[in-house]
């Protein structure tokens, strides 16, 4: 590269010229890929005396919820945490057979620990069922019918594509006014020390209080495949995988619940992190 600082340059006015223009039009790219990428933490913590435990997709698995109840109650002994909390990432509902009775377990909070439970976007296609027939015909095949069947509504005119606005009827009618209010009231995400817990993910580059509830529900990529820091880790199900995704920004735990027949937790304590699983390994 040509110095310009070189006083013997001082005799070529041309040469200078061109090289003031390339410094002038290179120096921001320069500085560009100087530029320290945000720092990754090696380590991230929950409060002092606090553990919380952190369950994946449920999908109608109201067998493996029962089964990981016990396992969570099994684990708190002996006790070494002042507070504990279970936060539950969402998708309670379709695709398994049991989503009635997973709401209702959730709803009487039959739970060793106290609850935190998060929306996701499988409840907020039951939620909007309610109100919109139409949903019906995407929903019914996302695992809608085995909610509905859960519920004891009749599911023939449904898998036969017509008269939503009668399966609609059925299901208003036996569905319970608590499962509703405990719907209404589910929150898109939580944080908890270093840790952010949503239903899907954030957009990145997007601060965490701001960021948008579709994202917080629905978003794979970008998200997935990003490196970003995004403040705080990021808990997430929504996308399945055979085993947790444990990266450096993010921590998947959707293991398919239904299909796998696994369900899994994530425990956080201090600095510490390791997994309970409930069903098949």
């Amino acid at each position: 590269m040509i110095d310009v600082a070189d006083p013997a340059q001082g005799d070529h006015p041309g040469q200078e010229m061109r090289t003031t223009k390339f410094v002038r039009w290179a120096d921001p790219l320069f500085k560009a890929f100087a530029k320290t990428p945000p720092t990754v933490p090696t380590t991230r913590h929950v409060p002092e005396g606090t553990r919380v435990y952190c369950v994946g997709d449920i999908h109608g698995r109201d067998d493996l919820l029962g089964e990981m109840a016990e396992r969570v109650e099994a684990d708190m002994e002996p006790r070494s945490f002042d507070h504990v909390v279970t936060v539950f990432l969402g998708d309670y509902v379709d695709r398994g057979p049991g989503s009635k009775r997973v709401i209702e377990r959730l709803t009487r909070s039959e739970w060793p620990t106290p609850i935190t439970a998060l929306v996701g976007n499988h409840e907020d296609l039951l939620m909007a069922f309610l109100e919109d027939e139409a949903v019906l015909e995407a929903w019914r095949n996302l695992g809608g019918l085995e909610t509905l069947h859960s519920y004891g509504v009749d599911v023939g005119l449904a898998m036969a594509g017509r008269d939503f606005k009668a399966v609609q009827a059925a299901f208003v009618a036996r569905f319970p006014e608590r499962h509703r209010r405990f719907l209404e009231t589910l929150t898109v995400s939580a944080a908890i020390g270093d840790y952010f817990f949503c239903h899907a993910g954030v957009r990145p580059g997007v601060p965490l209080d701001r960021q948008d509830r579709d994202d917080l529900l629905n978003i794979r990529d970008p998200f997935l495949s990003s490196d970003t820091e995004h403040g705080k880790l990021v808990v997430h199900g929504h996308t399945p995988s055979v085993r947790p995704q444990v990266c450096p920004n993010r921590i998947g735990i959707d293991t398919a619940a239904y299909a796998t027949g696994r369900l899994t937790c994530l425990v956080l304590e201090k600095d510490e992190r390791r997994f309970l699983d409930a069903g098949r390994l």
